[in-house]
């Protein structure tokens, strides 16, 4: 479902990571590792938003780079920073990618909402949410169109304990079908959605 390929990534002089090659089966996959080893990096390759130095990234069966689009469109992504849109309201972030995706705002979106505590928030500009509530918003548009794929990085920054728990029980469910991969220092997400705590030096 997800395949990286002699993935490498240098910053000037610093190597960030070379060589990477791994397949991920459906399920949660977690990266707990300290900071500077390149988990965002790596998210972002996978994601399409950062071009490899070397390597290539395959979606469902589909080249990242010779088939952007058609692999993006598999793929859900929650980036570290939620506020690349300040002037849209969660609501109007949701129905815009609601539309890029061809999918429904249907009961299972709202409801996830619900779970996370984000439906009384929807009317609100980014600019105004905090970053926790940032985040909901994300969370929520990757549950549209059922994506292959799911990538997030650090999903349950700014979430309490009960937002955190109801974003585990969605991974678990995600997981049961595609491929959850996630960077993240929280032990209590990492658990509740059993997660493969995987170091991005054995992806090899």
């Amino acid at each position: 479902m997800l395949r990286i390929d002699k993935l490498s990534k240098r910053y000037g002089d610093h190597l960030v990571f070379q060589g990477l090659t791994h397949t991920f089966q459906p399920g949660c996959v977690a990266l707990c590792e300290e900071d500077s080893t390149g988990k965002s990096s790596l998210l972002s390759i996978v994601a399409g938003e950062l071009a490899p130095d070397a390597g290539s990234v395959w979606i469902n069966g589909l080249s990242l780079r010779d088939m952007p689009q058609a692999a993006k469109a598999r793929l859900a992504y929650v980036p570290d920073d939620c506020l690349s849109f300040p002037a849209l309201t969660g609501r109007e972030f949701l129905v815009q990618r609601a539309a890029d995706k061809q999918a429904a705002l249907d009961d299972t979106v709202s409801g996830f909402a619900d779970q996370l505590g984000l439906t009384p928030h929807l009317d609100k500009r980014f600019e105004q949410m905090s970053t926790g509530t940032r985040r909901k918003v994300f969370l929520v548009a990757a549950a549209l169109g059922k994506p292959t794929v799911v990538v997030a990085d650090g999903p349950s920054n700014g979430l309490d304990r009960q937002a955190t728990l109801a974003l585990a029980e969605q991974f678990k469910h995600w997981g049961q079908d595609r491929v959850v991969l996630f960077a993240s220092y929280d032990r209590t997400l990492v658990q509740a959605c059993e997660a493969q705590i995987v170091e991005i030096n054995t992806l090899r």
